[in-house]
């Protein structure tokens, strides 16, 4: 499995063009057909910082904040979950520690 595999395990649902999935990676310090080492505590950490690159730039889209109604559940609740999403993926980032980090604190601030 290479690191745009991984990035499209974590992103299921969002459909992006290999080629914008390249750049995101790009960003974030990877090599899109680099395979993916899961031991590695900072290739994980960058999957991760791109996975939620990847949501906030869907969160950016004015389209999806309008109150639609389509069967049982509104956009707008869409949102607000893409939002939780986002919040938790950010926890998750910033209280992962890699290879190079030895402190044991991190900023605790919101």
């Amino acid at each position: 499995m290479n690191n745009i595999e991984r990035l499209q395990l974590e992103t299921k649902g969002i459909e992006l063009a290999p080629a914008e999935l390249s750049v995101y990676l790009l960003e974030n310090g990877l090599d899109a057909t680099a395979p993916y080492d899961a031991t590695s505590q900072a290739n994980t950490k960058a999957i991760y910082q791109t996975a939620l690159s990847v949501l906030e730039s869907l969160a950016n889209n004015p389209q999806l904040m309008k109150t639609i109604k389509i069967d049982d559940m509104t956009v707008s609740e869409f949102h607000e979950n893409l939002m939780k999403r986002i919040d938790q993926l950010t926890r998750k980032v910033r209280t992962m520690k890699t290879e190079n980090d030895n402190s044991s604190f991190f900023i605790f601030y919101n």
